[in-house]
């Protein structure tokens, strides 16, 4: 599930807390963000996108082994510091990427700063109240039971964790569902003031949406694309909210195109 060797780690210290990223590739500056349960690691997706690309995977604050902003209570907090990310390392202008939790800290990243970005890809984003459906609450489903809805069915979840994950899996979805009830609560993952926001956003984006995602309808992808003027939108077939799980050639090959259209 996790490649490594050809990945390098490294730790920056942004408002006096330690940010852990994982780094490969290279080329254009691209940064993925990643969902609600935290990052496991360099995966094949990441791999397959560092072809093309100087990739940046870190640890989320609060999330996996970056340190927790005790202060946060808003996404928009940790686009914030994402954002100071940016300038700590000197990518230059960066195509911001996110999936799912990801994808919502991307938009609101780019209606702060759209001049630091070369791009901007939503994943499966959350952010959006969905005008039809419902997002699902993480915090109302067991671990693998919420998992195992983000896949587009059993068998692809069985192929990347087994019958039950391990227990190091288990233990970081546990600690992020923390984050992440801290963060989303009230209302359940999304912005009322997100989409307004992102009617100023000028930023060239691609939003990818598995077809068969039962976590974030459909619905929100569609608000996503009538908000951002500049943007387009990709259905991924045999997929579910984790597209760069079960389809990561084919989202990493999307990305490339886009970002030499673009």
């Amino acid at each position: 599930m996790t490649t490594t060797e050809s990945s390098t780690e490294q730790t920056v210290s942004i408002a006096g807390l330690n940010l852990r990223l994982v780094q490969g590739g290279s080329g254009a500056s691209a940064v993925w963000l990643h969902h609600s349960t935290g990052s496991l690691g360099w995966l094949p997706f990441h791999e397959a996108l560092s072809q093309n690309f100087a990739v940046s995977v870190p640890d989320l604050p609060g999330f996996g082994q970056s340190e927790r902003p005790t202060w946060a209570r808003h996404p928009r907090d940790l686009a914030i510091l994402v954002l100071r990310a940016l300038d700590e390392l000197d990518l230059g202008p960066t195509l911001l990427m996110g999936s799912g939790f990801g994808g919502w800290i991307a938009a609101e990243a780019a209606t702060m700063s759209p001049n630091q970005l070369s791009g901007l890809v939503l994943i499966g984003a959350a952010g959006v109240q969905p005008d039809e459906g419902e997002i699902v609450d993480l915090i109302m489903h067991e671990h693998d039971d919420y998992v195992r809805l983000s896949f587009s069915n059993d068998a692809a979840y069985e192929e990347i964790f087994g019958e039950a994950p391990e227990e190091d899996v288990k233990q970081l979805w546990d600690f992020s569902r923390e984050m992440t009830a801290r963060l989303t609560w009230k209302p359940w993952m999304f912005n009322r003031q997100l989409l307004p926001l992102l009617a100023t956003v000028q930023t060239p984006t691609l939003l990818v949406w598995g077809a068969d995602d039962r976590v974030i309808p459909r619905s929100s992808a569609d608000l996503y694309q009538g908000a951002l003027a500049n943007s387009r939108l990709e259905i991924v077939d045999g997929a579910g909210h984790l597209v760069e799980m079960e389809q990561p050639d084919v989202l990493a090959s999307l990305i490339a195109d886009f970002a030499g259209s673009s």
